[in-house]
């Protein structure tokens, strides 16, 4: 087969040459994928997160009121309600020093709270990373932290009462002794935790022991830490109720004993909803200062 060669004329191959570039087709510019709006509230996990309490409490408002329907003793839920309502109309008023608001009864006690847990973060802090720390310690308090820590926290009042010789200082001293415990035992097993990497690097830096703990330790251990003192508050607030209960004078506790020998079981009633919600208000925002300072994510 022969292939032919065809060539263009000189003055057709100048004219083309003459004519202007044409101007390239501009692509139509791609469309924007659509951006999915988002409410600014999920119903569907406010639902979830809020429903079920709200069950749970009419669940229990529900049996507590069928319960108490021919009862003339225990107080209906609409009569503690109305209790209530004339209880927190003034919560803070004064009428002498044993007639009292329950707004300064709970202030009262978590001042206590304040005072003997405040003393055993300072001394169970820094015994905890003692005990972790050397081996030696350890094993000279561990034997003492085992026989101290389970004894009942009411066991120690007497012994404030007859050191202190007054009531309030034998109450916060009975927080102090039970409170102390997690927070000993919690930090001296975070500091017992830490990778013996971060103990090498030390070594081979040279670095004192007080920069080991502030450098090293107490960046590792605060998790374990914060524990400690999440549970020694609710450790704290259980132990000041019972107290109080004993010790007299202006408290929460005081206040639920001083009302059942008035037998008004109504204020009873509010006074433990109150303590729940304190010590859960205590709790919850411990936890969240705890994950805050939390390196698992």
């Amino acid at each position: 087969m022969v292939s032919a060669v065809f060539h263009a004329p000189a003055e057709a191959v100048a004219e083309a040459a003459a004519q202007p570039a044409p101007t390239a087709v501009k692509a139509a510019p791609a469309a924007r994928p659509a951006v999915e709006r988002r409410p600014l509230i999920d119903l569907r996990a406010l639902t979830g997160a809020v429903l079920p309490p709200l069950a749970g409490i009419a669940l229990l408002i529900g049996v507590w009121a069928l319960l108490t329907m021919s009862s003339s003793t225990f107080p209906t839920p609409a009569a503690t309600w109305e209790a209530a309502v004339q209880l927190f109309a003034d919560p803070f008023y004064r009428n002498g020093p044993n007639d009292q608001g329950i707004g300064w009864n709970i202030f009262n006690s978590l001042q206590r709270v304040a005072v003997g847990f405040g003393l055993a973060a300072l001394v169970g802090i820094p015994l905890g990373f003692l005990i972790g720390r050397f081996s030696l310690l350890n094993r000279m308090v561990s034997p003492l932290v085992s026989l101290l820590r389970p004894v009942s926290p009411l066991a120690w009042l007497p012994i404030g009462l007859l050191v202190f010789k007054a009531a309030n200082p034998a109450a916060i001293w009975t927080i102090f002794i039970c409170s102390i415990w997690p927070m000993v035992i919690n930090t001296a097993v975070g500091v017992q935790r830490v990778p013996q990497d971060y103990l090498n690097v030390a070594r081979v830096l040279n670095l004192s022991e007080l920069t080991l703990a502030r450098k090293i330790l107490f960046p590792a251990v605060l998790p374990y830490m914060l524990t400690g003192v999440r549970l020694s508050v609710g450790t704290a607030w259980l132990v000041i109720v019972a107290a109080e209960m004993l010790t007299g004078g202006v408290g929460i506790g005081f206040w639920v004993w001083d009302e059942w020998n008035n037998l008004n079981v109504q204020h009873i009633i509010i006074a433990i909803v109150v303590i729940g919600v304190v010590g859960l208000l205590l709790e919850q925002a411990l936890v969240a200062l705890a994950k805050r300072f939390s390196f698992d994510e």
